[in-house]
């Protein structure tokens, strides 16, 4: 299937997140590993992953709608800073990625349920989450790239090699995707396949902790996503209905003078932390919507109109007192 954007609109998104011209199809790049990888530095750093469509918004409400995504992250003047969740972000990126030339479909994700944000247990959801799975012209292997997992998503198109450690930009952090059984699918006979499974450490030291799993030779369309999407937005069991957050990669350059993350800000409820030399470090606890909304604009440079800040009034997610820091 075609992109759904126009070359236009490809253009503007390009210039929106800062792609050097060299990149841009009027000078005719070629379309390797070297490009992905700068475009999806890019996309992360320019388009956060945040869920405040549903806390601040007068309809409360997600669309997955391709020019409804595109007139919410990139047209708006002022600049406004708006990004998505992992279904918003990884949707766009899609589009965007075909309207390049690249061959790409989305996978359908389950992760490990987190307590006080570290993955846990031995269950994994249902498909609540996705990633894309990009061929790239003269690459033996399809790779794996998340533009809407948060702050332990991946920094770097991921190779479909299992075992193959990355260094995730910050600090000791280090990713890896391997092909496992996860414990509560009960099929491991004759045709069944392993999924891959996205693992993180945080240091040579330390165990690989597994975060999500998929495969990539299962495709979901955008219609399976709007139903995936509508349970994720609306239930009261989805922690995002109760979570305002926001993630944001910071864009700089690595010693080779190549653009790289070199940092990343994050807010969950009201607690904003920040990791800006390898280590994540409470910045501020916010304990009013005042806070929050300032807090939003002056460190993630997100920008929400007086209806969207009015909008959460009432509601669970509304900051009217104290926050709990392990929150």
């Amino acid at each position: 299937m075609d992109s759904a954007y126009t070359p236009a609109q490809l253009a503007a998104y390009l210039s929106y997140i800062g792609l050097p011209e060299s990149y841009h199809p009027s000078a005719n790049p070629t379309l390797n590993l070297a490009y992905l990888t700068t475009l999806f530095t890019h996309q992360i750093t320019a388009v956060p992953y945040e869920n405040l469509l549903i806390h601040y918004s007068p309809q409360h409400a997600i669309t997955l709608e391709p020019q409804a995504l595109f007139a919410k992250i990139v047209t708006p003047h002022p600049r406004r800073g708006r990004g998505g969740y992992c279904m918003e972000n990884s949707i766009f990126f899609n589009h965007m990625l075909r309207a390049i030339g690249f061959d790409a479909y989305l996978a359908g994700v389950r992760i490990r349920p987190r307590v006080d944000g570290v993955p846990q247990g031995d269950s994994y959801s249902g498909w609540v989450h996705l990633v894309n799975i990009v061929a790239v012209p003269g690459e033996p292997v399809k790779f794996a790239v998340d533009v809407g997992f948060g702050g332990d998503g991946m920094t770097v198109p991921m190779p479909l090699v299992e075992g193959l450690v990355h260094h995730n930009s910050l600090g000791t952090q280090e990713i890896r995707l391997v092909r496992e059984f996860i414990p509560n699918l009960r099929f491991r006979g004759e045709g069944a396949s392993k999924p891959w499974v996205y693992q993180v450490r945080n240091g040579q030291d330390k165990p690989w902790v597994p975060f999500f799993a998929f495969h990539d030779w299962f495709e979901f369309t955008e219609a399976d996503f709007a139903n995936i999407s509508f349970y994720t937005s609306q239930s009261p069991d989805s922690h995002q209905t109760v979570t305002p957050l926001a993630i944001r990669f910071l864009l700089g350059t690595g010693e080779d003078g190549k653009v790289k993350v070199v940092g990343k800000v994050m807010m969950a409820k009201g607690v904003v932390k920040r990791n800006l030399t390898g280590r994540t470090e409470v910045y501020k606890v916010c304990a009013t919507e005042k806070e929050r909304i300032e807090v939003l604009r002056d460190l993630f440079d997100i920008h929400l109109t007086e209806e969207e800040v009015a909008s959460i009034r009432g509601r669970v997610a509304e900051l009217a007192g104290e926050v709990v820091e392990n929150d």
